[in-house]
């Protein structure tokens, strides 16, 4: 997809493996021989393995850790937690996890930051609960994570609907452990349409969003990352079937109830009062081709209600252009945290 950026792309000094690399046969005999292996052991001692010993579990991957808290309702949330220095703490959209934000926690991985991101209650590795799938829900447990893992000077990046959980989590729980907040096409003031709010979207769409999830999600997690969520469905888009593909697994990874939950929780959720509560430097990134949170309002009324925010515009940027156009989001990220 072609579209111009509002600043100069800054090139990242990370390198990527060639696509094409393939595996020896030595390699695929390795890993027969340990599916074998795994499959011989007995299922009480892989149990004895799983078993959680306390509220916090860690493993160590690779040098990353990847670690879960327990909720005050009793529920597992998964997160990653990579690097130190700064934190950024990312919040997915709907229906996907934290693996979302892998082009962002590696570039400010590399570039000195703390990078952290959770699986939102219901979605992806954390606890497909059929409860709390709420704003209020969800900025409790942001708040239970900033807390366990003691976060001073934060600065909090929501896309989509957690754009939604940044700002209530930032008016609910307070400023003292935030130093910024970004709100890339985020969901707020109040997606559906109102007396207040006219140019919203009418409730039967997401009624229809609704009845897809519910009874036809595999498709539906197909379609939408196909067509509007990256803008693949207009004429002369770039299709990647990788990002796809990648939409459609995490998406199928969470909880079917936590997702036709969670758009009544994105779309009807009124953040106007808390939008007027954030007194952090606040950035508004959204794409004016955005065909699932439109940019006439979204990204300007927020903009506006939120004292000092800057608003950048995305001419011809998608929904997901965090991972169409990475380049340009990273940088003009990274320039907005180093301000």
């Amino acid at each position: 997809m072609k579209a111009k950026r509002p600043t100069q792309r800054v090139a990242g000094d990370l390198t990527q493996p060639s696509a094409s690399a393939s595996f020896s046969r030595r390699h695929v005999l390795v890993a027969g021989t340990a599916a074998v292996l795994t499959s011989a052991i007995p299922g009480g001692v892989l149990a004895a393995k799983q078993k959680r010993k306390s509220t916090t579990t860690s493993h160590d991957s690779g040098g990353t850790k990847m670690d879960t808290i327990t909720t005050k309702d009793g529920l597992t949330i998964f997160y990653k937690d990579w690097g130190t220095g700064q934190p950024i703490v990312f919040s997915h959209g709907w229906p996907l996890s934290a693996d979302d934000w892998d082009a962002q926690m590696m570039f400010f991985l590399s570039r000195g930051f703390r990078v952290i991101a959770h699986d939102r209650r219901g979605h992806g590795r954390s606890t497909q609960t059929a409860t709390g799938h709420d704003m209020d829900h969800y900025a409790d447990d942001l708040a239970a994570l900033t807390g366990h893992l003691n976060l001073k000077d934060a600065i909090h990046v929501g896309h989509s609907t957690g754009g939604g959980e940044v700002v209530r989590y930032i008016a609910r729980h307070g400023e003292s452990r935030v130093a910024k907040a970004v709100l890339i096409s985020s969901v707020p003031p109040i997606m559906v349409k109102t007396p207040a709010n006219p140019g919203g979207l009418p409730k039967e769409v997401f009624d229809g969003f609704q009845a897809q999830t519910a009874f036809h999600r595999a498709q539906f997690y197909l379609d939408v990352p196909s067509g509007p969520f990256y803008g693949y469905n207009r004429q002369g888009a770039k299709v990647s079937q990788g990002i796809i593909q990648n939409w459609w697994r995490q998406g199928m990874m969470g909880g079917v109830k936590a997702h036709y939950d969670g758009i009544v929780a994105f779309s009807q959720t009124d953040f106007v009062p808390d939008l007027r509560k954030i007194t952090v430097p606040t950035l508004v990134m959204h794409g004016d081709d955005d065909q699932i949170v439109p940019y006439a309002d979204a990204g300007p009324l927020t903009a506006k209600l939120v004292k000092g925010a800057i608003l950048k515009t995305y001419k011809g940027f998608p929904h997901g252009m965090h991972t169409t156009n990475p380049d340009a989001i990273n940088e003009d990220l990274l320039a907005f945290m180093r301000a």
